[in-house]
């Protein structure tokens, strides 16, 4: 018998090893270098791009295998496969790819996968063979398509794209596209082109200004459609008839629109839906009972809409639900105990449905053990749990509202906690050292709202993300540890100086980048203790009893954004050692006593500049208009002098500010595990009312000062200013004709100074004017014809005596003068018959009175009677002296 010997386990693996090894080297050996037609693509491509940051340095022919430059892979042929040049960035784009987007790259043959995301291209440049687009049957006959399956340009908001016909380049391959934040407002045929890309699966148009959703269509060709998310857009019909056809679809996302109508019942055709988005659009009625036969839904999203009625028990049926959101709608009823046999449900929101009603119990939870977020809260809800009952989740995200904490003893086992929010509830007095223990074991906690009159002077606060905003909070600043990233706690009755917060003995180097303590009752100086806490980018010290001046220490916080530190009690000169705020983007110091001139301490990344009501005198520096970047320039209520430069035209954003990475104030800071955007509200005073803005406005205050001259022809250019308010002041000469350019215009004020003159006829095309003051001015002749400046009161133009026409009483003749021709003659010839009337009048007393005074003296005084005579002879004889000789 013969018997077969086999080689030892470890022998094998041997051997085994030396064969990938080999066959690698030869695999390495026989991999070609770049193909050159490939190479001469990607240098074409170079050409129109802008790289700041030398993303495409290795993109040279010093560098012979293309292959082998940063984001491009190649396959084993040379052939060039994968290119990824996403810049992978959260808020600044300087750092970023630019210029033009040509589309050359698709001549690429082999190419698979293109990424261009998160740069900021302006224009997209077609090849040459693709200028025409209607010659696509012909190249599609002659094979010179693209091959490539996933294709993503998105987040490249300043490129608008004009047409979407390029794509049918790849129709025959793409399965992945993703155009999130691209502008296709002018594509009013979308769906029509991107139903000829047939093996598409996965489509991303999130952003994208869209807003004909072809709501009639019966059917689109999406017949491999997977995943279809068209969030954030423009659309306002009903459900589109087409979705409702997709039915490989699995994941439909349309939330963020202003969709309107029910939710059709066609709906059960996608019987492959996993996740339904509909939030926040206009959708009504019911939610349908008949979405409980959904089986395969895993999350369902109805919040911000405006469903009534309650909240249907069916949902119980959905067992593979891992989200179920119906925050902010009008629905009534009760929660159903159906939504506690849900076993695999992770996040449960049923907050903002103030007439939700009954009560809620450990029985709607006691199945819920997959549960890791909750938000829950009604003004009727009646929290009714065991106090002994132990939850069988562990939650990692609880957001509560109208809660009594007193009636939630099971909130303190969570000790997994990550994020913790609470609002409009009670909290009790003798809890609050058991609460801050749980509070400081999350990463985020947000109290608002609440009533929660604790002292804090003893606390000491560890979470990476803290706002207790409008709570009744007492006592003094509480102290920080070194964990601590952004720190609110606004508007409360806090009492004490800063330097119980900013001058504590710390260990640890503060990494604090937002600090927010404005509307308390803190007094006393600034202190010099800043140069602790360099990690700053946002100091909000607003509306508080602080007094002294600005300390220099102030100008080591060189990574400052944000400086806000108005409605105080400060004064003295803004110190020189400010200029080292060179990243500053928003600065308000106004509602103090800051005193001297506006010097050149204000950084020239600047979008705000908020100085209104202190002392500031002498003229408005010119350096101000090296600000290019300015969108609230507010120097109202002031003492300043001069004339108003010529130079505001160098304002570029205000005259055209679609080059904003963003529409609102926001701060962004970095975590390892997150990024956070915080909005910044900025008080202005636009529109005739002191108001607080989120969004970007763009607004020009300098009234009440000492200015004179004439209003700068220059201002005329800024296309882009919504508020233009020059009130108050010695301004004289008239308004430029050109103010009719300032199309954006919402808000303007010349009131108060001798402007003269005739009102342009160009203000009539100002279509979004919503405030006019042009009152107590020099203002002459007819108020130009149009809807716009007609619709005002009076009000607007009184204290022009020479002005007429609509909305004042006065009329104007045929050339534009005050009143009618006809009645000012005759007016005219009253006045003077009145005049000489009273003259001839006078003349006759004025006779009588002489008359009488000097014949009475001759009458009853005899030596004048006598000399009277005598001097009578003697002129008798003079002239017959006269008369003879």
């Amino acid at each position: 018998m013969v018997r077969m010997r086999f080689p030892s386990p470890n022998k094998l693996l041997s051997l085994l090893l030396s064969f990938v090894i080999i066959c690698n080297i030869a695999r390495c050996e026989t991999k070609s270098s770049c193909n050159q037609k490939d190479k001469q693509i990607l240098v074409s491509f170079k050409h129109g791009v802008i790289d700041p940051s030398g993303m495409l340095s290795t993109w040279s022919n010093s560098k012979e295998d293309c292959c082998e430059w940063n984001g491009v892979r190649c396959d084993i042929h040379g052939r060039v496969t994968d290119i990824n040049l996403s810049c992978n960035t959260y808020d600044n784009k300087t750092h970023c790819l630019s210029g033009e987007l040509h589309l050359s790259l698709f001549e690429l043959e082999f190419l698979k996968y293109l990424d261009l995301s998160d740069n900021d291209f302006k224009s997209m440049v077609l090849p040459l063979d693709g200028q025409n687009m209607s010659s696509v049957n012909t190249r599609r006959r002659s094979g010179n398509f693209s091959n490539v399956v996933h294709l993503d340009l998105s987040y490249n908001e300043n490129l608008v794209v004009d047409d979407l016909r390029w794509l049918l380049r790849l129709s025959s391959s793409l399965e992945y596209l993703n155009l999130n934040s691209l502008n296709l407002h002018k594509q009013t045929e979308w769906l029509q082109i991107l139903t000829m890309l047939p093996s598409l699966s996965k489509l991303r148009l999130i952003n994208c200004s869209l807003e004909s959703a072809s709501s009639s269509l019966q059917y689109a060709n999406f017949t491999l459609l997977n995943s279809l998310d068209l969030s954030f857009n423009d659309f306002s019909s009903e459900l589109p008839i087409w979705l409702f056809n997709l039915t490989s679809l699995s994941y439909l996302i349309l939330s963020h629109n202003r969709f309107h109508g029910q939710i059709p019942e066609t709906l059960l055709n996608l019987r492959n839906l996993h996740a339904l988005n509909l939030a926040q659009n206009m959708l009504s009625g019911k939610i349908p009972n008949w979405l409980g036969q959904l089986g395969g839904l895993n999350g369902l999203d109805l919040s911000m809409n405006l469903f009534t009625s309650s909240i249907p028990t069916t949902l119980g049926n959905l067992s593979s639900l891992t989200e179920l959101n119906v925050n902010s709608n009008n629905l009534t009823g009760s929660l159903p105990e159906s939504l506690g046999k849900l076993s695999n449900l992770e996040r449960l929101y049923v907050k903002q449905n103030p007439l939700l009603s009954g009560v809620v119990s450990n029985r709607h939870f006691s199945k819920l053990s997959k549960l890791q977020g909750l938000g829950l809260g009604s003004p009727t809800f009646v929290f009714n749990f065991d106090f002994h009952w132990i939850p069988p989740f562990k939650l990692q995200h609880l957001d509560l509202e109208y809660a009594d904490l007193k009636l939630l003893p099971w909130l303190y086992t969570h000790k997994s906690l990550i994020t913790l929010k609470i609002e409009n509830s009670f909290f009790k007095e003798d809890s609050q050292e058991i609460f801050w223990s749980l509070a400081n074991t999350c990463y985020y906690i947000s109290l608002s709202d609440n009533i929660m009159s604790w002292d804090m002077s003893n606390v000491v606060l560890n979470s990476e993300i803290v706002e207790l905003e409008r709570n009744g909070l007492s006592g003094s600043l509480p102290k920080l540890t070194s964990n601590v990233r952004a720190f609110l706690i606004n508007d409360n009755n806090l009492s004490g100086s800063l330097s119980s917060l900013l001058c504590q003995n710390r260990t640890e180097q503060s990494d604090l980048n937002y600090l927010d303590v404005s509307g308390n009752n803190l007094s006393g100086e600034l202190t010099e203790c800043w140069g602790n806490w360099k990690s700053l980018i946002h100091v909000d010290l607003g509306k508080n009893n602080l007094t002294g001046i600005i300390p220099h220490s102030m100008g080591t916080l060189s990574n400052l954004l944000s400086l806000h530190i108005y409605d105080n009690k400060l004064h003295g000169e803004i110190p020189m050692s400010l200029k080292y705020f060179q990243r500053l983007v928003i600065v308000n110091l106004g509602r103090n006593k800051f005193s001297g001139n506006i010097s050149n301490w204000i950084g020239q990344d600047v979008k705000v500049v908020q100085l209104r009501s202190n002392e500031f005198s002498g003229d408005i520096p010119l350096q101000i208009c090296q600000l290019s970047s300015l969108l609230v320039l507010d120097l109202a209520n002031n003492r300043l002098t001069g004339t108003i430069p010529h130079c505001l035209g160098n304002f570029t954003t205000m005259i055209s500010n679609k080059t904003l990475e963003s529409d609102e104030f926001k701060i962004t800071i970095k975590f390892e595990s997150a990024v956070v955007a915080i909005r910044i509200d900025v008080p202005l005073l636009a529109k005739g009312s002191d108001l607080y803005y989120y969004e970007y406005m763009c607004v020009m205050d300098f009234s009440n000062n000492r200015l004179s001259g004439r209003i700068p022809l220059e201002i005329s250019s800024l296309t882009a200013l919504q508020s233009l308010n020059l009130s108050q002041n010695q301004l004289m000469g008239t308004i430029p004709q050109e103010i009719g350019n300032m199309k954006a215009l919402e808000s303007l004020d010349f009131s108060n100074n001798t402007l003269s003159g005739e009102i342009p006829q160009t203000m009539s095309a100002l279509s979004f004017l919503e405030v006019l003051n042009l009152s107590f001015n020099n203002f002459r002749g007819q108020i130009p014809l149009g809807t716009q400046l007609q619709s005002f009161s009076n009000l607007s133009y009184m204290g022009n005596p020479e002005l007429c026409g609509i909305p004042l009483g006065e009329k104007c003749n045929h050339d534009g003068a005050c009143g009618d021709g006809e009645t000012k003659w005759m007016e005219k010839e009253e006045e003077e018959s009145e005049v000489m009337q009273w003259f001839y009048m006078g003349m006759g007393v004025g006779f009588a009175t002489c008359f009488w005074i000097v014949f009475g003296t001759l009458l009853f005084k005899r030596t004048w009677r006598h000399a009277y005579f005598n001097f009578l002879y003697d002129v008798k004889d003079w002239f017959m002296m006269q008369r003879w000789f």
